[in-house]
């Protein structure tokens, strides 16, 4: 017996509505494709056989350069998916200070995966997930191979702080800065808190001329200026008690614009005549109290000294360096221990810091001050850093940025780990192997991602021109044989060992590297429109 037709029931047309998936489609190919080319510009730069970048700004300025964060940060991107990557590199550069090309690099491989994984009809919202326990799971596995590093081990940590530098322009000079930012770091540890290191307490002062060889790390205080005085005025003093002042030793002005007319002479004699008194009485304050070294903040008003209160600073032998900038002060006043003062009629004793030595030495083409064996120092330490030229210098400058923070990392999370593309390789053979444990799409996901991260290495050896196919391979069997700190030697041009190369980076750089990369790929994924607002 037929059964009887059931007709369901129209839908009116008004309900009917038609979604268009096409665009969401070709908006998230759109932000993946941007984000790509991104990570595409600064790949050939991963490692130390990576090649540098010059980038010209629009104001004339050229800087040399490899470090992804500085690449990232001059380039004009445009597109918002692709913003999200600069974004990305600047946190790498907060938080862990190096990897700031690998975390870009890794990300763009990850992305790479997306686009593939979206064409086999893979909804993002599981990709999302998967990514989440991707990231979760491979910071256990780098967790797991981690060895433990103690800050009274200084080989260990001027092993990591070569690492870093190795694969910058002034990599031939690690051997030098390499010990100077361990040292600098390990020098502005407070024991009251071991684990918090504040880079703000390393003061770093760039100085045209002579080589990078030059550059020394100085106990004390370096200003990149001369010292201001008249003629016959001092240019050292031994013993010295220093203010730090951030009131002008001039003439005061009216509040507000307005000229003053004098009419005769006797005027004018008197006006200059009551100038020197204010000047002179203001310099027997300061002699009262034994000071013989003024440190002048920077004014805008007006000048901070004259040529008259030069003379008189002169004959009271007082030496004097002015234009202080207002942001060193706070730096200035915890190295020499000493309270900033604000008005001559606050001066004290008390507020006085004491040195050794306060001379101006020549280097190069100018002169600095430098101010050496501080009673009572704070815990703030400075590098003067010298170069041939200005791009040497501030790749220099970068280059020991990146290595302060790489000791840093260390003494915040004190575990090292291999570098040479290891990690990274452990991390695809070991979340390969979990992916067959897993059901559904999302083992189909995370066995895609592990072949993502195959990119730190196949980069490494693209880069230092070895064959990426026959390397990456290779790394891959000993890996499954068991040699978890086997990586890319790019001096060999072979597969070694890479920790006894001394090849070892901060557990917190990788760790961080991958959850970055895997935060930022996932909201990438998840935006499906893009709204402009005018």
């Amino acid at each position: 017996m037929a059964s009887p037709s059931v007709s369901l029931p129209r839908v009116s047309s008004k309900t009917e509505s038609y979604v268009d998936n096409k665009r969401k489609e070709d908006i998230r190919q759109a932000n993946i494709v941007a984000a790509r080319a991104v990570a595409e510009a600064v790949r050939t730069s991963l490692g130390p056989r990576g090649m540098d970048k010059m980038i010209s700004t629009a104001s004339g300025e050229v800087i040399i350069t490899n470090d992804g964060a500085t690449i990232l940060n001059k380039m004009e991107v445009l597109q918002p998916a692709a913003k999200m990557l600069v974004e990305l590199s600047k946190s790498q550069d907060s938080a862990a200070g190096d990897g700031t090309t690998t975390v870009v690099v890794i990300a763009g491989a990850l992305l790479r995966s997306c686009l593939s994984l979206l064409s086999h009809g893979i909804h993002p919202t599981v990709m999302s997930d998967s990514l989440h326990k991707t990231a979760t799971k491979a910071v256990e596995v780098l967790s797991a191979m981690a060895v433990p590093v103690e800050l009274s081990d200084r080989d260990s940590l001027v092993k990591s702080a070569s690492t870093s530098l190795n694969s910058k322009v002034v990599s031939q000079y690690s051997t030098l800065l390499a010990p100077l930012a361990v040292d600098a770091v390990l020098y502005v540890v407070d024991p009251a808190k071991p684990d918090i290191v504040d880079l703000r307490d390393v003061k770093i002062v760039k100085k045209l001329g002579g080589t990078v060889d030059d550059t020394e790390l100085v106990k004390g205080l370096v200003f990149d200026k001369k010292v201001s005085h008249a003629s016959g005025g001092l240019t050292r003093v031994e013993n010295a008690k220093i203010a730090v002042i951030q009131f002008q030793i001039s003439p005061p002005k009216t509040d507000i614009e307005q000229s003053i007319v004098v009419s005769d002479y006797a005027q004018m004699d008197r006006i200059l005549k009551e100038e020197r008194q204010y000047i002179l009485g203001m310099i027997k304050k300061i002699k009262a109290t034994g000071c013989n070294v003024l440190l002048i903040q920077k004014s805008i008003l007006r000048d901070a000294v004259t040529d008259l209160s030069l003379h008189y600073l002169a004959k009271a032998k007082i030496l004097v360096v002015k234009d202080v900038e207002r942001d060193e002060i706070e730096f200035i006043t915890k190295t020499l221990n000493c309270l900033p003062i604000a008005n001559i009629e606050h001066f004290r004793v008390e507020k006085l810091g004491y040195a050794d030595l306060v001379e101006e030495t020549s280097v190069g083409d100018g002169k600095i001050v430098k101010i050496t064996g501080i009673k009572d120092m704070g815990r703030t330490t400075t590098v003067l850093v010298r170069g041939s030229n200005q791009l040497v210098l501030d790749e220099a400058e970068r280059s020991l940025h990146d290595a302060l923070c790489v000791v840093r990392c260390l003494v915040n999370k004190r575990f090292l780990i291999a570098g040479g593309g290891a990690p990274e390789i452990e991390l695809s053979r070991q979340l390969g192997a979990w992916a067959k444990v897993l059901h559904g799409m999302e083992g189909y996901c995370v066995r895609s991602f592990a072949e993502a991260l195959e990119v730190i290495p196949y980069t490494l050896a693209e880069n230092a021109g070895l064959n990426p196919i026959a390397i990456v391979t290779e790394l891959r069997n000993r890996h499954a044989q068991g040699e978890i700190n086997a990586g890319i030697n790019v001096r060999k041009g072979q597969i070694t060992n890479i920790l006894e190369e001394n090849v070892v980076q901060p557990l917190l750089v990788s760790t961080s590297a991958i959850t970055l990369a895997t935060e930022c790929v996932r909201m990438i994924l998840k935006i499906d429109d893009i709204v402009t607002v005018r």
